[in-house]
């Protein structure tokens, strides 16, 4: 076994994805089935900077470099070969964000990630000439409010793109991004897979009158769609990759990504009618869209797959950092008493333990707002448990209402499509922390969306290990093979995963929570207007 993967590297049977997710930098080297052989990371986080959260230049590539080198020294220290070529590589970012240049390349503002909220009056703006909802760290937003803020740089802008779209041209010279990105750039026409023209022509008469240099069109970068051959790595890109000067330059490039698409494929949820749930600190749902809404909303970004098909997204700020907070909570008490237990079997416990209490939660009442949540209008952080005195208030219904309030936020965003619209959803799948758990915040997904879930073994590999099988769909993929098609046939056939069904009485239960949650709604708002921090 051992010796058949050193052939495959030295082969360059290989495929490598690297993602820059918030606070981590990971690469993923997979051989030519998809199977992860060695990888690599490195720890970052974003800074404050005159109000605008930001990576610099130096921790974009000194980030990027010790995650490569991690990831060839464990090629050299598990198959005792350096690493010369690759069969394909790939890049993927936290998605959105503003990163413009001159005409000589230089980087013309510090980077603004998907983070910041500066641009939110820009894109209300946007949403309204447009009929299209604009979320304020989408690119365009971004670019309007850097012109409506008369910014001294707009007038020497000559291209805009986001990180993984910034990373690609560099160590290729294409200035591409693939199409699930582009949607978080500039709203996409679904039929030609394009740029919308009409909203293009929009921005320009938009911004007229203030005789700018450039078209919105001639600075955005080339669409390409998964498959799609998109430069190989030029020798100053292998130096800026590899400083040692070991791997060598010509290596195939796939179309760069977002960690949404990425995210997308390492689910298998890119077909029409599949979504996946990532559920961690915040929550976000992924929904793949046989057609576009009927009109916007401004709970629902309107996204695509790494192919283009739209896909209705629903982003939520809190999930689980409430629900940390109370077995935090409970692991204090427990060592009062003197008791011995870890972290996660105390989570295993109590989360097992909800499943004894009443299928609506005995009407409690919970809601885990330890930050701003756009879906529900809150617009400041104030968890709040609530019950009235006739509720039955125990440890079973406690723990369940809290993890019902995990995905309130969501499911009134995903009710809006699978109820307003009519959405039809097969399958999802979930990954993430909440789910590790076995069972229980997967069933209690399932009563929230009413459709079957999946959680993968595979789903803990994540972005990186989606944007290498991107990277290996490039090189191996069949004439006329989908992306879907090689997903289900050539990467997740034979892989184990649990699926459960919704069942009908936590369906019942959950729905009549939900009734609770919305109609208390103004109960949080006016803990905001009242409760100062």
């Amino acid at each position: 076994m051992q010796d058949n993967v050193k052939a495959k590297i030295e082969s360059g049977k290989t495929a490598l994805g690297i993602e820059f997710g918030s606070t981590r930098i990971k690469a993923v080297l997979v051989d030519d089935k998809n199977v992860p052989i060695a990888s690599g990371s490195h720890d970052w986080e974003n800074r404050l900077e005159n109000g605008i959260w930001t990576y610099s230049l130096e921790d974009i590539w000194g980030g990027l470099r010790h995650c490569y080198a991690e990831m060839a020294s464990d090629v050299k220290q598990k198959y005792g070969v350096a690493l010369k070529t690759i069969g394909a590589i790939g890049f993927s970012a936290m998605m959105h964000g503003y990163m413009v240049f001159d005409e000589a390349g230089e980087l013309l503002a510090p980077f603004r990630t998907w983070r910041n909220n500066n641009a939110a009056p820009a894109a209300e703006k946007l949403s309204a000439l447009f009929g299209y909802h604009i979320p304020a760290r989408w690119s365009v937003a971004h670019l309007y409010q850097a012109i409506l803020n008369g910014e001294e740089h707009v007038s020497r802008i000559r291209f805009q793109t986001t990180l993984e779209g910034y990373v690609h041209w560099k160590l290729t010279g294409r200035k591409v991004i693939g199409i699930g990105e582009a949607s978080g750039m500039f709203p996409i026409d679904a039929k030609t897979r394009q740029y919308n023209p009409a909203m293009l022509e929009k921005f320009e008469k938009l911004v007229a009158d203030k005789h700018l240099p450039f078209t919105l069109q001639g600075i955005l970068p080339e669409i390409l769609v998964a498959g799609d051959n998109a430069g190989s790595l030029t020798e100053e890109g292998a130096k800026l990759l590899d400083p040692t000067g070991t791997l060598q330059a010509g290596i195939p490039f796939c179309p760069p990504e977002g960690d949404a698409g990425t995210g997308m494929v390492a689910t298998n949820a890119i077909r029409p009618r599949t979504g996946n749930v990532s559920a961690g600190t915040s929550v976000f749902a992924m929904i793949v869209l046989e057609k576009e809404l009927s009109k916007p909303y401004d709970e629902i970004d309107l996204v695509t797959t790494p192919v283009g098909d739209p896909v209705g997204m629903v982003h939520c700020n809190n999930c689980t950092s409430d629900l940390n907070g109370w077995v935090s909570l409970f692991e204090e008490f427990a060592q009062m008493l003197g008791a011995k237990v870890t972290k996660s079997d105390l989570y295993r416990m109590l989360y097992t333990h909800s499943e004894q209490g009443d299928k609506d939660c005995g009407g409690l009442l919970a809601y885990n707002y330890v930050s701003n949540e756009h879906i529900t209008q809150v617009d400041a952080g104030r968890p709040l448990f609530v019950r009235t005195p006739e509720s039955k208030f125990d440890l079973a219904n406690f723990m369940r209402a809290h993890l019902f309030a995990s995905l309130g936020a969501l499911k009134v965003g995903c009710d809006i499509m699978l109820k307003e619209e009519g959405v039809r959803l097969d399958a999802i799948t979930g990954h993430g922390g909440l789910f590790k758990t076995e069972h229980v915040g997967q069933s209690y997904l399932a009563a929230a969306i009413g459709a079957p879930v999946t959680v993968m073994q595979t789903a803990g590999e994540g972005g990186a290990w989606g944007m290498a099988i991107l990277a290996n769909y490039l090189v191996t993929k069949q004439k006329g093979e989908t992306l879907d098609a090689y997903l289900e046939n050539r990467v997740f056939a034979g892989q184990k995963g649990v699926t459960l069904a919704p069942d009908p009485a936590d369906v019942a239960g959950f729905e009549a929570f939900a009734k609770r949650y919305v109609d208390g709604l103004p109960v949080v708002r006016k803990a905001v207007e009242c409760v100062k921090a």
